[in-house]
């Protein structure tokens, strides 16, 4: 048999690796992004407002404080092991701790002024001493009591209590910017002038951990009730949470065979159950991943791989920094709140689902019957629901292997 010569060769490798790089071209091209609710933002490039005007209310031009009015601030910890939850403050009366720890079961009831600004994360895995706490994930500087925020990766609950540009709404939203740790859900405690919106709009979750995701559904009525249904992301399974992650962002990869042998690592190998994944910006600080310096512009950074995936696999959430208009719960201020780790049910799809409403509360403030009849039907919510979750988790381990079996096929591509 006759043998190529080596311009077929050449000729052969370079169709060979078109052929490579389009197929994987065309994989990406499929991760669309998930359509979300715009609000009018006051931010500056749409960055999170944490700075609180001072409020005229009753007379009282200063920031409001405890003293006026405390707002209830509870911790809640529904997962089996024991957690350190840390909190930050940006402005505003701060709760009466930063950092505590925090057993299975168990819940921390603090308070916080009307005009706090912050977050909540967990950290797991710590060795704690009298006034220290070294952790595996969250840490914060080994303090038990944070001073600061904590170390990428960590799942946050983020907070303006009297954001926008009066200061009579609130601002918050469950942020994946910084990697994801844990489990998470917000739950709205309303007061007396908020009872009046309904629960499946106003409580996001985001359960991105195999073994804690309740059956595929579109609804739930977990932080809800049976009047008002909640939307869900709708079709993902435990099965395919146990490796969402891009393998190079886990913070614990499991040591694989053949290092040094495939061009990308065989994600066939079972991956740990405790599985935090940093976010592409947290690992290399890269301007394109952080959306700093020429890319500091919304029209400019968009989202990447991880940005994708961890808004598929959690809707509600921030996943890169620009990502707030698809990512921020705005309603008006009062009530109290909730931080739960792991929480029931599965991630939750409110801003897309109830875009419409959501943005006419954030603008006016008020619920029309509309917004209630929408918010208790079962089949707006499915129609609405099954939209706005189109993206798809590939397979790493069938198209990266389809790779791999053309370079052992064709060793010189």
């Amino acid at each position: 048999m006759r043998q190529p010569s080596s311009s077929q060769r050449r000729r052969s490798n370079m169709k060979m690796r078109a052929v490579v790089l389009s197929t994987t071209l065309l994989l990406l091209s499929t991760l669309q992004e998930v359509a979300g609710v715009v609000y009018p933002s006051n931010h500056k490039l749409f960055k999170f407002d944490y700075l609180s005007p001072s409020q005229a209310v009753k007379g009282i031009t200063r920031p409001l404080t405890k003293r006026d009015k405390a707002i209830p601030l509870i911790v809640t910890n529904n997962c089996p092991e024991v957690l350190w939850p840390g909190i930050a403050s940006q402005a505003g009366d701060a709760p009466e701790s930063h950092g505590f720890e925090l057993g299975p079961g168990k819940s921390k009831h603090l308070t916080v002024g009307p005009t706090w600004a912050g977050r909540v994360w967990g950290r797991t895995n710590c060795t704690v001493g009298d006034d220290t706490a070294t952790c595996q994930t969250g840490d914060c500087l080994g303090k038990l009591d944070c001073v600061f925020g904590g170390t990428a990766p960590a799942t946050l609950a983020e907070f303006n209590l009297a954001g926008g540009i009066t200061g009579d709404q609130t601002f918050y939203d469950i942020s994946l910017v910084d990697g994801y740790n844990l489990p998470l859900g917000i739950v709205y405690h309303p007061a007396e002038n908020t009872t009046f919106i309904p629960p499946n709009l106003v409580n996001p979750t985001c359960i991105a951990t195999a073994g804690f995701l309740s059956a595929p559904s579109q609804t739930g009525l977990t932080y809800t009730n049976v009047t008002y249904p909640m939307p869900y992301q709708p079709t993902l399974t435990n099965h395919q949470l146990s490796d969402w992650c891009p393998w190079d962002l886990q913070v614990f990869p499991p040591d694989k065979p053949g290092d040094g042998i495939y061009p990308y690592p065989d994600d066939n190998i079972q991956r740990p159950i405790f599985d935090p994944c940093l976010s592409s910006c947290a690992l290399n600080h890269k301007p394109k991943d952080c959306c700093t310096g020429k890319y500091n512009d919304p029209e400019i950074c968009k989202p990447g791989i991880y940005s994708k995936y961890a808004k598929y696999v959690c809707p509600d959430a921030y996943s890169f920094a620009f990502d707030d208009q698809a990512s921020t719960f705005i309603i008006p201020m009062g009530g109290g709140w909730e931080v739960v780790f792991c929480p029931e049910g599965r991630s939750t799809n409110i801003l897309a689902t109830f875009s419409d409403e959501l943005h006419h509360i954030a603008s006016a403030g008020t619920v029309t019957p509309q917004i209630l009849l929408n918010a208790m039907n079962v089949s707006y919510i499915e129609s609405r629901n099954s939209v706005s979750s189109r993206i798809r988790i590939p397979r790493w381990d069938v198209w990266l292997s389809c790779i791999v079996i053309a370079c052992v096929l064709f060793p010189s591509v």
